[in-house]
Order: structure tokens, then sequence, then C-alpha cells
């Protein structure tokens, strides 16, 4: 098996990061992977934004009120519980990166053309990541389509459309993940 098929065969979505530091070179080096991503006609549609201490401390009002959402207010257990988690999904990623995908009003297809060709580019990222043993979690959600994410991490809401966070770290542990029989996704037609 080539290092690439397995590279793709073994790539396992990641929950816990330890505490090893990611270095900016691997950061850098999943990003290239990223730019070299197919897309129709080159408009390279995607956008990388690697999230610091400050970014992060910007979102967390966010994450708490999509939290409290979520809460009844009888429920300050559960609130508590709830707000904990949400501020532990922006602050303990050892990196956090949001990823953009620009807005076609005028042309719905290219748009999604764009859209496609942002997953490949964050897909390339993500098996860069994890043939340098750094594992990913690509994360979607309310904070994704909230308008105070797009002000806290000076987004233009108007040309760009956030379509995931991603963490990325070392793995705590790599879960194994059945995957659906080939016979179930692939049919060869006359």
């Amino acid at each position: 098996m080539s290092k690439v098929q397995e590279n793709i065969l073994t790539r396992r979505t990641i929950f816990r990061f330890n505490d090893k530091v990611v270095s900016n070179d691997c950061i850098e080096t999943a990003i290239e992977a990223a730019r070299h991503a197919p897309c129709h006609k080159n408009t390279h549609p995607w956008k990388f934004y690697i999230l610091g201490d400050e970014s992060r401390e910007k979102l967390i009002p966010i994450v708490e009120t999509l939290a409290k959402v979520k809460a009844t207010s009888e429920d300050n257990k559960r609130l508590e519980s709830l707000l904990d988690r949400a501020r532990n999904k922006i602050l303990k990623p050892p990196v956090l990166i949001a990823i953009t995908s620009l807005i076609n009003k005028e042309d719905s297809f290219r748009e999604q053309e764009d859209y496609a060709a942002t997953v490949c580019a964050l897909h390339n990222m993500v098996l860069s990541f994890w043939d340098q043993g750094i594992g990913t979690q690509w994360s979607t959600g309310s904070i994704t389509r909230d308008k105070g994410t797009y002000s806290a991490l000076s987004i233009p809401i108007e040309r760009e459309r956030i379509i995931g966070f991603v963490k990325a770290g070392f793995p705590e542990n790599i879960p194994n993940k059945e995957k659906k029989p080939i016979d179930g996704i692939r049919f060869y037609l006359p």
C-alpha cells in the first residue's frame, strides 16, 4: 500500500489532544498542501485563519451565548457544563483554524463549486496534518453562522462564508471507526 493510500485509510477524527505544541512549520506544511487543492477556474476561494489566544478570547462570549440557548434557565448545573464545554472547544485545541470560502451572490453554481474546492483544500490540510502525526477535527455548527463570529475575527460576512473550524493537535488517542462496506457505496452501471 502506498504512503498516500495508507494516510487516507488510517486518518481519523481526533477529539482529544495532548499538550505537545504544534509548530508553525507543521501548520505551514499543512496550509501548503491545502493551497494545492483542485479548484475550477483557479478561483482559490479558500482562506485559513489561524486563531491566536486573543482571537479565541473574542469568541468566548459568542460560544457562551450559543450554549445558553441550549440550556433551560431551570437547569443551572447543565448550563455550567455546557458553558465549560463551549469554552473548551475554543480554548483547549493546540491549533484552531477558521476556514472560509468565497461567496458569489451572482453565480450560485460557482459558489457551490468554490465550496466544494474549499472542502478539498480543507481535506488536503487535514491529510497533511495526519501525515505529520497531527490529528484534527473539522467542526461546524452555530458558531460558523453567527454574525458575532465574523465580527470577532474580522471576516467579511458579505464576501466569505465560514465553512468550519479545524482543531489540530497531537492525538491523545486514535479512535477505531468502522466504515460503510464498499458494496454499499460503489455501483458499476452498464
